[in-house]
């Protein structure tokens, strides 16, 4: 076991470093880059211009006049700006080095945890990080959490019920949730308890009072709460059915196969048999598919429900990173990402362990 986790984590590594590659490379070759934005900033203005930059030294250029007659620059908009000038914000962004150095630097600074300083936010990406982190951790959690705790539950119900009135409405009410668009259900949630038309019985913005400090321990878990409800609900809303869906038919499956039969024969009562044959078998596809869904409640998922709730978590960093070319904050946001999902896939394999002894990753060829 040992040996087979230190595997996996060495693995972790080539990992993180082609996907990291890759998009180093990407977005390197895409338009609209920290150095064309800023020339189209001071192109806008017309205008002398000072311009600051976030970095390891806070550099700032000198008061210049923006344009001038003509220049030649491979930077769309960079016409009429002084070459100088240009020269010196590329500096400041780092891109007065060439793509090679830019990389090797990423990579050297990556191994060590330093994510270096956003361009806009004058603060160190690892601090906008654990800043952000626990909305999404927040988010993600109790999403998951009340996700598997409706619907394992609710698909063994279903499987052991099965074409029974019950399994018909159930599974009506599992589609018709999950065919409304989170986005759309979470607006509706906002107009109708978050003030928005009728009731103001939930708040709107973030996930804590502006007296939360103020509050009791009490107080300051039922502020806690009372802020996660509506976004909460909004992300559970659609993610019943994947896992209800799957479970069922999971458990059918089992119920099916001869060693149930045999174990009903011996005299075991049907609990005996669901719970003790069955539920190790047909849980294995089920914690399989248990990285991807808190990865996706985790990051993907919850960027609409960030920006329509104001909650401002790492979905919507490294949405407004991308959005403004932001460099550091995306490779950042990109690299916790990727290594979060990484320890989650091993922790899935250590849980299929768990459920079934059988399985013995350690006697695999790697």
């Amino acid at each position: 076991m040992a040996s087979y986790i230190l595997r996996r984590l060495l693995l972790i590594i080539p990992t993180l470093l082609g996907i990291l590659t890759i998009n180093f490379f990407i977005i390197q070759a895409a338009p609209g880059g920290p150095v064309e934005q800023m020339i189209a900033k001071l192109e806008a203005t017309g205008e002398s211009a000072t311009v600051r930059v976030a970095g390891s030294n806070q550099a700032e250029l000198k008061q210049r006049p923006a344009k001038i007659t003509s220049t030649n620059s491979s930077y769309r908009g960079a016409q009429g700006l002084d070459p100088e000038l240009v020269k010196e914000i590329e500096k400041l962004y780092g891109f007065d080095q060439p793509l090679y150095k830019r990389y090797i630097k990423l990579v050297s600074d990556y191994l060590k945890f330093d994510f270096g300083t956003s361009f806009y936010r004058d603060k160190k990406v690892i601090a906008l990080i654990i800043e952000k982190l626990p909305v999404s951790i927040s988010l993600g959690f109790w999403s998951t959490l009340i996700i598997y705790l409706v619907s394992i539950p609710l698909g063994i119900a279903k499987a052991v019920r099965h074409g029974s009135r019950f399994d018909v409405w159930t599974s009506t009410v599992v589609i018709v949730g999950n065919a409304i668009p989170v986005f759309l259900f979470a607006v509706i949630l906002v107009v109708i308890f978050a003030g928005g038309s009728y009731f103001a019985w939930f708040p709107l913005r973030g996930l804590t009072s502006l007296n939360f400090a103020e509050l009791s321990l009490g107080g300051k878990i039922l502020d806690y709460f009372h802020h996660l409800v509506l976004p909460v609900t909004a992300m559970v809303i659609g993610g019943f059915a994947t896992l209800t869906m799957l479970t069922k038919n999971s458990f059918l499956d089992e119920i099916g196969k001869q060693y149930v039969t045999t174990a009903r024969a011996k005299g075991l009562s049907r609990n005996q048999v669901l719970y003790g044959h069955v539920f190790r078998n047909a849980m294995l596809i089920i914690v399989a598919g248990f990285p991807a869904a808190f990865i996706s409640m985790f990051f993907a998922g919850s960027l609409l429900i960030e920006v329509i709730f104001s909650l401002d978590g790492l979905g919507l960093l490294g949405f407004e990173a991308t959005i403004g070319r932001d460099y550091p904050v995306m490779f950042g946001t990109l690299y916790i990402f990727t290594l979060i999902g990484l320890l989650t896939n091993l922790l899935s394999d250590l849980c299929y362990m768990l459920v079934d002894p059988r399985i013995d990753f350690e006697a695999r060829d790697f």
